[in-house]
């Protein structure tokens, strides 16, 4: 056999292999998302009862108190979680970048960091004034090559997130602001809408205000129906937004991070099945070639045959 057709021989076998590996992905990929899919869901009802407490703090003005209060730190150990609250004049901003730690996920990483870096010019800022939290290699990878400041990097996300590998996070990005690191932060990730969209977000996540709440469409509200929302706290204030404030910072970035790992397996499991459809048509492509050049082989040889056939005679 010619060695042309050897050649296409060992191609055909390459691609059916790779075809199998991307098939074998795929079905991993969406096998993930259908389990982190039903996760999302059912904790998506716990985050807007959270949200929904925070807002109506905002709403009765108990957080604008608690802002203008003097916050003192708590003991040894335990985050300022009031800190959360203060606002300062805008030197430095902080964005948490969610991106994978692999490859292999279609545009997926390729749309958050070009978002983000267009939120950063539209912004007006430089590598000077902006802080980067990177949870994702990919991330970190592309904010230190380029000389930004990767304050804080975490990698190894799982498959499913849980919420306890959210808290070291919430508690080393609130201890850097409260320490002055930056004066606010956006959480900046991928928006799962469905298994071929997704959508890019920025989120503010600090100084938690009442201005990110959207408070000011609930006091329309109010002024409508000539009522004001009041509480009566019970320990007390500081007390109570002790506990509230590190849920609701803990809930917005694991429920960023589940929708930003929900989004990185649909693109992962569109990008494996692109790649197996791709590998049918070359491997299609290859064997009619295959097929084309043996008929042609053999009917040189039936020529060469009947040639020295008839020359015999």
């Amino acid at each position: 056999m010619p060695a042309s057709l050897q050649e296409v021989k060992r191609r055909i076998a390459s691609t059916k292999k790779t075809g199998q590996i991307t098939g074998a992905m795929q079905m991993v990929s969406t096998a993930k998302l259908n389990q982190i899919q039903k996760h999302s869901e059912s904790y998506q009802t716990y985050a807007s009862k959270i949200r929904s407490v925070i807002t109506h703090l905002a709403q009765s003005h108990l957080l604008d108190s608690a802002s203008a209060a003097k916050s003192q730190t708590s003991q040894e150990g335990k985050l300022n979680t009031l800190g959360m609250l203060k606002q300062r004049p805008v030197k430095k901003t902080g964005i948490v970048v969610m991106t994978s730690d692999r490859g292999l996920v279609g545009s997926y990483n390729s749309n958050v960091i070009k978002q983000t870096m267009d939120l950063i010019k539209d912004g007006g800022h430089n590598k000077d004034d902006v802080v980067i939290i990177a949870i994702g290699g990919t991330g970190a990878e592309f904010f230190s090559k380029r000389g930004y400041n990767v304050a804080y990097e975490y990698r190894g996300v799982k498959d499913v997130p849980t919420f306890r590998e959210v808290r070291p996070i919430v508690e080393a990005i609130v201890t850097m602001y409260d320490n002055g690191l930056y004066d606010q932060l956006f959480v900046c990730y991928n928006h799962f809408v469905n298994s071929l969209t997704s959508i890019f977000r920025a989120e503010k996540m600090l100084p938690i205000s009442a201005e990110n709440m959207g408070v000011d469409d609930l006091a329309v509200a109010d002024e409508e129906t000539n009522y004001h929302i009041e509480y009566e706290t019970e320990p007390s204030r500081d007390a109570i937004l002790e506990v509230i404030l590190p849920q609701y910072a803990e809930s917005l970035v694991y429920g960023a991070l589940l929708d930003a790992k929900t989004s990185e397996h649909a693109s992962s499991s569109t990008a494996m099945k692109s790649a197996s459809d791709n590998a049918k048509d070359i491997i299609s492509a290859l064997e009619l070639q295959y097929n084309r050049a043996r008929q042609s082989a053999i009917t040189t040889e039936i020529t060469e045959i009947t040639g020295a056939q008839a020359a015999l005679d």
